[in-house]
This record gives C-alpha cells, structure tokens and sequence, in this order.
C-alpha cells in the first residue's frame, strides 16, 4: 500500500467561535477522492501555539459522533480533547473520519441513522471491490490532516504530533508508522497482537481488513517503525483492543515508548485522559 507524498492541502474557514481559553474554527478540505473532510480546529485563545496535534477521534459503535466528540459537545467527556489541549496552548484539528458524523453521506450531525454501520462496512466494501483498500483512504486523510494543521494554525518548524484512542488509536499506530512529519503518538486502547485479537474473538477495525496483513506483519512490527519519535502506549488489562499490549511493547524494545497500563477497560478515564493531556503537553514542550 503506498501513498502519494505529503503536499500542501488546501482549506476552507467556516464557522468559528470563542470558548473559555480557546478558539474553534470549522475546516473543510478535499480527500483523495474529491470528498469532503469537516474537521474542527482549536487554537489557544490570545496567544500563538507552540505545537500541535491532530487528534483522530473514537468509534465505540457510534457512526454520528466524530469531531464533535473531541470538542466535548456529545459523547464521553474523556474524550475531549481539543478544548483541553488547547487550553494547554497547542492547536488541535479533530477531523471527522469516513463515514462518522458529517461524512455519512448524505446524512450529516450528530443523530444517528439507521444506516450508519452499513455506510461503514460499504467503505470497506467497495474499495476491496476495486482492488484499492480502506486503510490506503483512512492513512491519507489522516497525512492531509497534518498538512492542514501545519498550514491552518500556521505551524511550520513547529512540533506536530498525533493522538487518538480505540478507532483513534488504530489510526495514529498505523499514519504515525508512515508518516514522518508526526514528531510524537499517543496510540490509546489500539495497541494488541493479531494473535491475541483473534484468539479471543476480538473485532477489527476495518480499514484494517487489507489482504494478507497480518501474514506480513504484527502489531509489533508497526509500533516499532515508529521509533525513535516518542511514542505513549495506553492500555488496560480489561481492555480487549490492548490485552496484551505490554507484550507487544516488550517486542520493540527500546526507550521511545512510554507506557500507561491500568487495570480498567477500554473506555478512557480521568486517569488516562489527565495522563495523556499531560504527556502530549510535555512532548510537545520538549521537541
């Protein structure tokens, strides 16, 4: 799977508004295949950012959340982390991925629609259909989102990272794996063996469904081609999506990783979303 090196994407300003300590702005720019991608941008309020992250939001069966959630207008409030980071001075762009929230074409917000986990299971479908791969789609909107952060907050020479969690988390492991301009990953509750998922009737994400993936590889194997660049491994002994993660890690090596494992489940806490704000605050101060 190869993808086109990265370039300047251009985008448009939408709708933007002030909050407590940060400014929210609504991007759009054009996909691979001329498709729309929403994002939100947060900025710091009154002062200039001094790195960022795109953060890539969760799917926990909910097709009509996405950017929103990161903005902490619905769903868990463990995952909002545009406001929080901006605060903490870095820009966020939160994008929404294929098939969530405003990309569910033609559906768009944040209700859900009866629809919604065929649109999913469609991406994948008809692109194998093609002989192309949802993974190749999802790794290039998640390489023009960095393009667009860089240009959109103005970021350039400036440290750029990313983070997600579950749906999130597969995205960074893999777009980090390939793209070098991300300085830092926080990959959260998507950090486990092909074996181990298998074994215990774990689900996968789809765009991982790529012919002959886990023949060629393990999850070991893409951590690792993230190294040297930091990189924060959350995960939770209850957490089916990152059971055996400290394996996985141990497999690597080296002291570019850095762990956070809690004997909880897959869903982020205060714990875990305290410790990544704090973690991707300090890389990006360090970088």
């Amino acid at each position: 799977m190869a993808l086109a090196a990265p370039t300047p994407v251009p985008f448009q300003r939408g709708e933007h508004r002030e909050a407590d300590g940060f400014h929210r702005e609504r991007l759009e720019f054009l996909g691979l295949e001329g498709d729309t991608i929403p994002a939100f941008l947060f900025t710091p309020s009154g002062r200039a950012p001094r790195g960022g992250v795109v953060v890539f939001h969760q799917h926990n069966g909910e097709f009509h959340f996405g950017k929103s959630e990161v903005a902490g207008d619905v769903g868990s409030p463990f995952q909002a982390f545009g406001p929080a980071l901006a605060r903490r001075g870095l820009a966020v762009l939160a994008p929404d991925a294929l098939t969530f929230e405003d990309r569910r074409d033609p559906i768009q917000g944040v209700a859900p629609d009866y629809f919604d986990g065929i649109r999913h299971y469609n991406a994948l479908a008809y692109r194998l259909l093609a002989g192309d791969t949802l993974m190749r789609k999802v790794l290039d909107d998640a390489q023009r989102a960095v393009s667009v952060l860089t240009d959109a907050a103005t970021l350039e020479g400036r440290s750029i990272g990313i983070a997600g969690h579950s749906y999130g988390g597969y995205t960074a492991l893999y777009h980090a794996a390939l793209d070098t301009r991300c300085r830092f990953a926080c990959i959260s509750g998507a950090v486990c063996s092909f074996a181990t998922r298998q074994r215990e009737r774990t689900g996968m994400t789809l765009f991982e469904t790529v012919p002959g993936l886990a023949r060629d590889l393990d999850t070991h194997h893409v951590l690792a081609a993230i190294g040297p660049r930091p990189t924060l491994v959350v995960s939770g002994s209850d957490d089916k999506y990152s059971r055996d993660a400290d394996d996985v890690v141990a497999k690597v090596g080296g002291d570019f990783i850095t762990s956070l494992h809690v004997d909880r489940g897959h869903a982020l806490d205060q714990e875990r979303f305290d410790s990544i704000i704090e973690w991707l605050v300090a890389r990006s101060a360090a970088e």
